[in-house]
């Protein structure tokens, strides 16, 4: 019996194995395809413009947000944010960590494809909101869609109150996109899977308590490539 009960132990250890480490390769694609759909999305010709990255205090990526059919409206995405590092948002971009995007319809009427999303968190209320909890847009956080074009206007009464700007691209149409009634969060399971220790968000952005993984590199670099620097308003960084 004894000898029965370990082998049935040893077994389900022997499957567990597998699927823990399927779900740790799984968050290394995530993290990579982050970095990639970011440089996709900024090398568009009408893409982000520029004023508004380099005012931005952290940016997230959700690449391949799905629609769940079996929930009407529901969708549901997987990704990751970074942000400036230092007391006032001024340093290089920080080690990434893993969100979750929950919630509304998120205007995917375009079947069954996925959407990838950016946002821009645009001052560091929202940024220390969305790290500490649950966020719902709109709500806890002002959210708009983002202008977009080298030449579009970026200083237009919407863009000045927003805390979160967000973009989308479906099928290679890029455009910026409402994501208001939607919840962003941090995904503390896949924080621990990438860094192998439990840690929270705010941890990983404000107190450099990780260095930035391997397959986050690409993702990590290019931001500090595209925009080095902060040129948000000095007095707005002491909020």
């Amino acid at each position: 019996m004894i000898k029965r009960m370990l082998s049935s132990l040893v077994a389900l250890a022997l499957i567990a194995l597998p699927l823990s480490a399927a779900k740790d390769i799984k968050e290394t694609e995530r993290l990579e395809n982050c970095g990639t759909v970011l440089k996709e999305i900024m090398d568009i010709p009408d893409d982000i413009p520029q004023e508004l990255i380099d005012k931005a205090e952290c940016i997230i990526v959700f690449p391949s947000v799905i629609k769940a059919a079996f929930v009407f409206g529901a969708s549901y995405g997987r990704g990751a944010m970074s942000c400036r590092t230092g007391e006032h948002f001024t340093g290089p971009w920080s080690a990434p960590a893993m969100m979750a995007l929950e919630g509304g319809s998120f205007g995917l009427q375009l079947g069954g494809q996925a959407t990838d999303f950016v946002l821009l968190v645009m001052n560091p209320r929202g940024a220390r909101a969305i790290l500490k909890s649950k966020v719902k847009l709109g709500a806890d956080a002002s959210a708009a869609a983002g202008p977009k074009g080298r030449t579009a206007n970026a200083s237009t009464d919407v863009t000045l109150r927003a805390e979160v700007l967000s973009y989308s691209r479906n099928r290679g149409l890029f455009a910026g996109l409402s994501l208001e009634g939607s919840t962003v969060r941090p995904n503390d399971g896949a924080n621990e899977k990438v860094y192998g220790k439990q840690l929270e968000a705010e941890s990983i952005i404000f107190k450099g308590a990780v260095a930035v993984p391997p397959s986050a590199q690409r993702f990590i670099a290019y931001l500090n490539q595209k925009s080095p620097k902060n040129l948000s308003d000095p007095a707005s960084l002491k909020e």
